[in-house]
């Protein structure tokens, strides 16, 4: 097959390398380059740099539909997407022999959209998943393909697991190619299907009827800031779900700070009438937070304009006292 592989993140890496050796790449088309970090020195996407040690001609379109006329010269009979952050136009769509397929990280129906990994940990599910479909007009709302579960260990966070996921995903998406190139996939509507064991592989069975589906949409700043009034485990959970980037964040006297690592305090001795948000103690290694339900141990942070650091660490150039409270800016 003629591919087009279309990605831009460190987790599309392991699919296109496999593609790149399997059949060969036509071309890669990811995002343009953009600033970042503190400096806001222009960096390429890794998809990119790992195209160019590939050899693999590289599109970078501030806009998908820019590409339309290249990608008809190149006559692709499939295009391959994983997390390019691109939505295909349906002229595009329609270029491909074979169509268009995606690798995305969640069960479909759940968690469509963009960020399906940093959510599955916020909101404390136990297990996820890599769907493979045919992609259509919406967004991530194609017939399914294959699917594969994952559990959600409690220490994973969202850096964890989309490393493994993304490693998992190579072993789906081959598979799906090989049922692509024979003509032997099905395709079924996004269902919920019924419990299975971890790790196996599956064909959707739509059989078992249509079911409801949730987001997973872009972060924003203020998704990211700790609301010290939720119960210590969904704030635990946050802070999972936004290590490595872009962090959970609150204010301590009025400067922000990055936290990285928790868990849930299951000590004794703290009444639980302090106000949200409270330092209640101060031990060698962690910093105790009163929060809407239970304690919530700080273990790993980033103090504005510094590097991150173990809470020992910070405590030995930073004395707390208790009774200051989090949060206010």
């Amino acid at each position: 097959m003629r591919i087009i592989f279309m990605g831009t993140p460190q987790f599309a890496l392991p699919s296109l390398n496999m593609i790149a050796k399997a059949y060969g790449v036509a071309c890669v088309v990811t995002q343009p380059d953009k600033p970042k970090g503190r400096g806001m020195k222009v960096s390429a996407p890794p998809v990119k740099f790992a195209a160019g040690q590939l050899g693999i001609p590289v599109l970078q379109p501030e806009k998908i539909s820019e590409a339309t006329d290249r990608l008809k010269e190149l006559k692709p009979d499939l295009i391959v997407v994983v997390a390019s952050g691109h939505i295909l136009t349906k002229e595009i769509l329609k270029i491909p022999a074979k169509g268009c397929v995606n690798l995305h990280a969640s069960l479909l129906p759940e968690l469509r959209g963009p960020e399906p990994i940093a959510w599955s940990v916020i909101r404390g599910m136990k297990k996820t998943g890599l769907t493979t479909m045919r992609m259509d007009e919406g967004i991530d709302t194609g017939d399914m393909i294959l699917q594969k579960e994952m559990e959600i260990l409690p220490g994973d966070t969202k850096g964890s697991l989309e490393q493994k996921m993304s490693l998992e995903g190579v072993q789906l998406l081959c598979e799906t190619l090989k049922m692509v190139e024979s003509g032997s996939a099905s395709y079924r509507k996004q269902v919920r299907c019924p419990p299975m064991s971890i790790g196996g592989i599956r064909t959707p069975n739509e059989s078992f009827g249509e079911g409801s589906f949730s987001l997973a949409p872009v972060i924003k700043k203020e998704d990211c800031r700790i609301d010290w009034s939720k119960p210590a485990q969904e704030i635990h959970n946050l802070i999972r779900g936004l290590d490595p980037e872009p962090s959970a964040f609150t204010f301590l006297e009025g400067k922000r700070l990055k936290i990285f690592r928790s868990s849930v305090y299951v000590g004794q001795g703290f009444s639980l009438a302090k106000p949200s948000g409270e330092i209640i103690d101060i031990k060698a290694d962690e910093i105790l937070i009163s929060t809407g339900k239970g304690i919530l141990s700080i273990l790993e942070l980033q103090p504005e304009g510094k590097r991150v650091m173990t809470a020992k660490e910070y405590l030995a150039g930073h004395p707390l006292i208790k009774g200051i409270k989090l949060g206010q800016n």
